[in-house]
């Protein structure tokens, strides 16, 4: 760098020297030329000042008048203006180059902060589609099993509808044969015999006292048949006495049917809960003492009725074989009619129902009502073994 230097002062000095002698007619093209050549190496504007300086000293003379040193230093002003244009020009283009670089490296900046905030946007917007996508996916999944267990209850409910209605049917059949074989047996029995009667009352009256006390133990008879199927079909003591002294009479009735021994045990204020309530607890000991002497095979069975967190618990637990984890489920449909039955009578009054039950150790039947109403079907529990 040092001997490129001392070449571009040497030419300098002979340019400049040049340029002097020839006075106003001399070129300032090797002036330009110098400046290129200073800025092809390096050189800056402060470089070129001080070539130019020393320059100046050297063809400035002592002797020289102050007006020919003052020409002298004017011209050669003009010189080395025209040695640094080429400096000067790419100075201010490099200058110029730099504020727009700048001005584009801003640009870039903001640019990209915008496109970071459009990133972070982005990003934001798709975990909200995935969000978005999982949720839709799990209402899917949702209203998918809501409307498996929707069709699931519609089917219960259809098997329900015709279990009750051959139920229905089946009960039907049964009072129409026991009073065509009985009860209209029994009267046509009792009409003959008191044609007999008045025959005998003509020509004897002897075993006419007999007679009509057998006829009317017939008449007896008949009347009590009346009166069982009464009680089948709505036990008149429940609305008359209450739900105690109608489970006690049914019991009672079971007992001598069966030979199970059936205890009782209930709190007094269950007589306060509506008839409606009344009469489920009713129909599910019914129900649930009948599948015990059907299905159990048992020698005792308990129901306890006890008041426990605001609501009414019947538990109804038999000392017979019991069943298997699921049998229930996998019963046979018309197997089925007395659980179902049971569960919906419960649900229409805002009640629960469950089952409790494995080989060998029994069956309990849990219900619970509660005492102040609430809205029917509002947590009615699918029945459950184990």
């Amino acid at each position: 760098m040092k001997r490129e230097l001392t070449g571009v002062s040497r030419l300098y000095h002979a340019a400049l020297r040049k340029h002097l002698k020839r006075g106003r007619t001399a070129s300032l093209r090797l002036a330009n030329g110098l400046g290129r050549r200073a800025m092809t190496i390096g050189l800056q504007t402060l470089d070129l000042a001080r070539i130019h300086e020393q320059a100046v000293l050297k063809l400035v003379l002592p002797t020289c008048s102050p007006d020919t040193r003052d020409a002298i230093v004017r011209r050669a002003g003009t010189f080395f203006a025209e040695a640094i244009t080429p400096i000067e020009k790419t100075h201010r283009i490099a200058q110029e180059t730099s504020r727009r670089m700048v001005r584009l490296n801003n640009r870039l900046l903001r640019r990209s902060a915008e496109l970071a905030a459009s990133n972070r946007q982005l990003k934001h917007e798709i975990a909200q589609r995935k969000l978005a996508e999982e949720s839709l996916r799990k209402s899917e999944q949702h209203y998918g099993e809501l409307l498996d267990h929707s069709r699931h209850m519609q089917e219960q409910l259809r098997l329900l509808s015709r279990q009750l209605l051959s139920a229905q049917e089946e009960e039907r059949k049964k009072i129409s044969r026991e009073l065509h074989d009985v009860i209209a047996q029994t009267l046509t029995t009792i009409n003959v015999r008191l044609g007999a009667l008045k025959k005998e009352a003509a020509l004897n009256t002897r075993g006419l006292e007999r007679s009509i006390a057998r006829t009317q133990q017939l008449v007896e008879h008949s009347v009590n048949i009346v009166h069982r199927f009464a009680r089948e079909l709505r036990p008149t003591v429940l609305d008359d006495l209450g739900l105690i002294p109608a489970l006690h009479t049914f019991m009672k009735s079971f007992k001598e049917q069966t030979g199970i021994h059936v205890s009782l045990s209930a709190f007094a204020e269950l007589e306060q809960v509506n008839g409606d309530k009344r009469t489920v607890l009713y129909r599910v000991a019914q129900e649930a003492l009948t599948n015990v002497a059907r299905h159990a095979q048992a020698s005792q069975a308990d129901v306890k009725i006890q008041k426990r967190d605001g609501a009414v618990c019947m538990r109804i637990r038999d000392n017979g074989q019991g069943f298997p984890e699921k049998s229930v489920l996998r019963a046979k449909k018309g197997e089925r009619l007395g659980l179902l039955g049971m569960k919906e009578r419960l649900e229409m009054v805002g009640g629960d129902f469950s089952i409790i039950s494995a080989p060998g150790k029994g069956t309990t039947v849990l219900a619970q009502i509660p005492m102040i109403d609430r809205k029917p079907g509002g947590g009615g529990r699918t029945y459950r073994v184990r």
